[in-house]
């Protein structure tokens, strides 16, 4: 504002310099060289104090934001479930507000597990309030490894309980490890099981003149087919309702032990009662919530197991602060890196970028990272935290490669998170021991090529032909592949591809499990497990947590005193201010807007039309939960 005025100020004077000229030239050149060096000192001047304060406002919002968090005597953790709950946090910068680039609404599930530990093992916080129940979470695996953290907390002694207007189904899977349960007068549990319909594009593809080619290895490879198919196939069918079955029946039994209710009956209300439409107080009969409150009676309960007064402030301390609350572990005894590696497996950032974005594992640079660690002497284990559905073979390789780099000098453990299937399990086959949750989705071994025709749009329905000359059979295949009407024999060929992919890959395995090629391709097929069931086709070596990967690597390394390090580091907040990109473009808006629900297939089509990674290794992607 200063800065305006001032300019205001010059311009006048400028217009009575001007005003002037006519009158008196030689005068007025010599006052506006005056003013014209006072104008350019002012600026500077100006701009110095301008970035003198915003140093300092730097300063102090770095400062505040990185300060430890003192904790007062008799607090109490506020949790909130909302937004999203991924692998690690997304945090943004001091400035997203300023701005406008806004909050990112989501929750690292690493900082969750952290600040729960802090908050067990610190005195004066006496309990946990889990407010709010509609977060979204990447996967039913990380629901359950937030609540199997909550359910650890409450080994010390202190008590839970949680709040919700509305509670969304993984949320209210959660929220069952709490003393109490409390509900809104009109609020809902929106308990319903697991499963859904999926999208199938084919008929829409018929009339635009599209047909997707495919080239693939696996009968359970199922990620094609909603470009190829009307619905889903048996063999998808059979392994959705494996995978399905047993993570409900995971939750069932932990929900029903919660709730102090029998498993079987849980299981009957859920099948035979819509409980997002039920009343509050039906909810209360079948012992799904304690009771009704408004948020002024929730404030009371939480004073009254503070043994506080009605008029007394209740010390409260949100994640955030959580996180700056000093760690107890010290840094003794030896370092065990845990990597983690989750989202996508793309060949470069470019791709991720033409995918959609979103956080993704680069083949060379999480290559490079595993490399620095092999050679990293500090470094005595690795534990490799893999929570991803696959992508490119190559970059699989390229990462597997790596770690088997890592195991030649050092134990390498992974942790399975929420999934490790198809590129996920590829890039973890080589470890010397492997760790899952008993709820992550693992397997998918089987591979796919997956390119679009679009000659029936093109040349049928647009009149657009293409002619050239070529000196041998296979110059210009790429387009023959994409807008060509004969493209059989090079499909045969790209089948072949896939074939020797596919054998490699049940190759990768055999060496890294102990196994022959014959016994993985058994178990392949691309078909999805869940790792309660790989166990026992030695998939996986273990059912456990990321703690027991931990110690599982310190066992390997023969480490009696050690400390955890996470790699790779989370950007600083000026880094990721330098990067900080809109989450999406006005264009992009009007065009999801003008086609509507054909938005998504369409630009599946022009993502699989410039992907030139031709040999994928990916599962189905719909495994995140509400």
């Amino acid at each position: 504002m200063l800065f305006f005025v001032y300019l205001l100020a010059v311009c006048k004077k400028v217009a009575i310099f001007a005003n002037c000229y006519v009158t008196n030239k030689r005068h007025f050149m010599k006052q506006f060289l005056k003013m014209t060096l006072a104008t350019i000192c002012g600026v500077v001047i100006l701009s110095l104090i301008t970035g003198l304060f915003f140093v300092i406002s730097l300063v102090g919002m770095v400062a505040s934001d990185s300060a430890a968090t003192k904790v007062k005597e008799n607090s109490v953790f506020v949790l909130k479930l909302s937004g999203s709950v991924n692998e690690r946090s997304e945090e943004g910068t001091p400035f997203d507000d300023f701005l406008g680039l806004g909050d990112t609404g989501s929750m690292g599930l690493d900082d969750l597990i952290a600040s729960i530990r802090k908050a067990k093992d610190n005195d004066d916080i006496k309990g946990i309030y889990i407010q709010g129940g509609s977060a979204g979470f990447d996967s039913p695996a990380t629901a359950q490894q937030l609540r199997d953290a909550l359910k650890d907390f409450k080994t010390s002694g202190k008590w839970i309980v949680a709040y919700a207007n509305n509670y969304s189904q993984a949320s209210y899977y959660v929220a069952t490890v709490a003393d109490k349960i409390y509900l809104n007068g009109q609020g809902s549990v929106d308990l319903r099981g697991l499963g859904g319909k999926s999208e199938y594009y084919k008929g829409l593809y018929d009339k635009l003149g599209i047909k997707y080619q495919v080239a693939k290895v696996g009968k359970y490879k199922s990620y094609v087919e909603s470009n190829t198919l009307t619905g889903m196939s048996d063999y998808d069918r059979e392994q959705r309702q494996a995978y399905l079955g047993g993570i409900w029946k995971y939750w069932l039994k932990e929900m029903a032990e919660g709730r102090k209710v029998k498993a079987d009956e849980l299981d009957k209300l859920v099948n035979d009662s819509l409980l997002a439409f039920t009343p509050a107080e039906q909810l209360i009969k079948s012992k799904l919530v304690d009771k009704v409150l408004f948020p002024e009676e929730i404030k009371a309960e939480i004073k009254n197991r503070l043994k506080l007064g009605k008029n007394d402030e209740i010390n409260q301390l949100t994640l955030s602060d959580m996180l700056n609350v000093k760690s107890k572990q010290k840094e003794n005894g030896g370092k065990i890196a845990v990597y983690y590696a989750y989202g996508s497996i793309v060949d470069s950032e470019a791709m991720n970028m033409l995918e959609g974005g979103g956080h993704c594992i680069v083949g060379k640079t999480v290559a490079d990272d595993l490399r620095k660690l092999a050679d990293d002497d500090d470094v005595k284990a690795v534990v490799f935290r893999v929570n991803s559905g696959g992508g490119s073979a190559v970059a699989s390789e390229y990462i597997r490669h790596a770690v088997k780099l890592i195991k030649a000098k050092k134990p390498v453990v992974v942790s399975m998170g929420g999934a490790a299937a198809s590129g996920g399990y590829w890039i973890s086959s080589p470890a010397n021991y492997i760790i899952a949750e008993p709820t992550t989705i693992t397997g998918s071994i089987g591979i796919f090529g997956l390119i679009p025709n679009v000659s029936g749009l093109v040349t049928d329905k647009l009149g657009i032909t293409f002619d050239g000359v070529k000196t041998h059979q296979f110059a210009g295949y790429e387009t023959e592949l994409v807008a060509g009407k004969d493209t059989q024999e090079i499909m045969r060929q790209m089948q072949n591809y896939i074939n020797r992919g596919y054998q490699n890959f049940l190759n990768v395995v055999a060496e890294g499990r102990g196994l022959k090629p014959e016994q993985v391709n058994e178990i392949g097929q691309g078909r999805v497990w869940l790792a309660s069931d790989a166990l026992g086709i030695k998939l996986v070596d273990k059912l456990g947590s990321l703690d027991d990967a931990v110690k599982k690597a310190a066992e390997l390394a023969k480490l009696q005193e050690y400390h955890t390090a996470a790699y790779p580091a989370e950007p600083g907040w000026f880094e990721k201010l330098m990067n900080k990109e809109p989450k999406g473009s006005y264009l992009d808006g009007q065009i999801r807007e003008l086609l509507g629900d054909a938005y998504l297939p369409l630009m599946q089509i022009r993502n699989d039309l410039k992907n030139n990674s031709r040999m994928q290794a990916r599962m189905l992607d719909d495994i995140r939960v509400k």
